[in-house]
């Protein structure tokens, strides 16, 4: 662009605290590419990690509240006015839970945005237990998409179910990660990883109720040979510690609270096994395409998922692993010994490389870059 002519501005909203959503980070990068100015809100949670040393503005806001009614509220309306004083060109609301203050404003002031929807929130279990508020939700978002023009989702299955319900159009762009660049893998003994014993992980930002983890802990009862780790964070984090160790599992378990992406690569290098194991409770669940499964794939790691349409298609058409019929802990035990010392695992991973060279952010962003140059 010429100097002679100031950047764009884009702000981009979303609820969590920055650091751990990578699928975020990636479109504030890929509106610098498009030539512009950056801002990214969030919120600063009492844990959250320390911001990198990013190449675009970052703003967490210090909210009183940290959950219910009373959150969601007050996180809206400081959103809403911070976008309302702040000069900007570009819009970027990430989720319904920031979609509102993002669609007042840009009619109040006439900026164009982009809805990224990062699942059917909607759907979600957290909602499915209390009508009024999931009624609230769906209230919201049947007043607000079908009034926008430029809108994203994860999957094919996710956007067909927004166009029936909707009629508005939503491009595809999937979270796949980066093409890893080469770095120094730290060593098992630097990780502090068994060098006798098979690795099984399980990682991810939002290992919450009905992600199979603990009937996975359950499993390991009755697994060979291997230790699991859980890496992450999420709303059962706690029930996951306190069943640990009331099954006396500290040795063949190991949990690991939510650590930067750029360490949580090494650990993902070292496992024999990735797992996905999401039950089928509710469509948010079912129709979901994990980001640990791409993440396993460029880590060159086999995986064991549930049999769920978006993730099934991608295991079956690399062949890059096996599935669980369900989630009963010696069902699951069963599986998990059967791969670790199956002949195929060497297959599995050697797959992985050709999925990680046309699964990747490269290719990928250039959906994200048609609807920004759309707009």
């Amino acid at each position: 662009m010429s100097e002679n002519f100031p950047k764009k501005i884009a702000l981009i909203s979303v609820i969590n605290d920055l650091v751990t959503d990578n699928r975020v980070n990636k479109t504030c990068k890929v509106l610098l590419e498009c030539d512009y100015e950056v801002t990214l809100i969030g919120r600063k949670l009492k844990h959250s990690l320390p911001l990198p040393d990013w190449n675009f503005k970052a703003e967490r806001m210090k909210l009183v509240f940290s959950k219910g009614t009373a959150f969601y509220l007050f996180f809206n309306l400081r959103l809403f006015f911070k976008l309302l004083f702040k000069k900007a060109d570009l819009l970027y609301a990430n989720d319904l839970d920031t979609l509102l203050p993002n669609y007042l404003v840009s009619k109040i002031k006439n900026i164009p945005l982009i809805y990224d929807s990062h699942e059917l929130f909607t759907e979600v279990p957290e909602l499915q237990h209390s009508t009024l508020k999931r009624n609230i939700w769906k209230t919201l978002e049947r007043f607000i998409v079908p009034k926008l023009k430029h809108c994203i989702t994860v999957n094919e299955s996710i956007a067909t179910i927004f166009e029936e319900q909707y009629k508005t159009k939503f491009y595809v762009v999937r979270n796949i990660p980066d093409t890893l660049e080469k770095f120094i893998l730290k060593t098992k003994q630097e990780l502090n990883l068994p060098l006798d014993k098979k690795i099984i992980l399980l990682q991810g930002a939002g290992i919450n109720i009905d992600r199979g983890a603990e009937e996975l802990i359950d499993a390991m009862n009755f697994v060979n040979d291997a230790v699991l780790y859980i890496i992450g964070s999420g709303d059962v984090w706690n029930t996951l510690k306190d069943r640990v160790k009331n099954q006396k599992l500290e040795p063949k378990i190991v949990l690991i609270h939510k650590i930067p992406k750029q360490e949580l690569r090494h650990y993902t290098h070292h496992a024999d096994l990735g797992v996905s194991i999401d039950k089928n409770t509710n469509r948010n669940y079912y129709y979901s395409l994990p980001n640990k499964l791409f993440d396993y794939i460029h880590a060159g790691v086999p995986i064991l998922a549930s049999r769920l349409p978006e993730i099934e298609k991608i295991i079956l058409h690399y062949n890059l692993g096996d599935f669980i019929e369900d989630h009963k802990p010696a069902t699951m035990a069963h599986k998990l010994n059967e791969m670790l010392s199956s002949s195929k695992l060497k297959a599995y991973k050697q797959n992985t490389a050709q999925a990680a060279a046309e699964l990747n952010w490269e290719t990928e962003k250039k959906r994200l870059m048609e609807v920004i140059n759309r707009v």
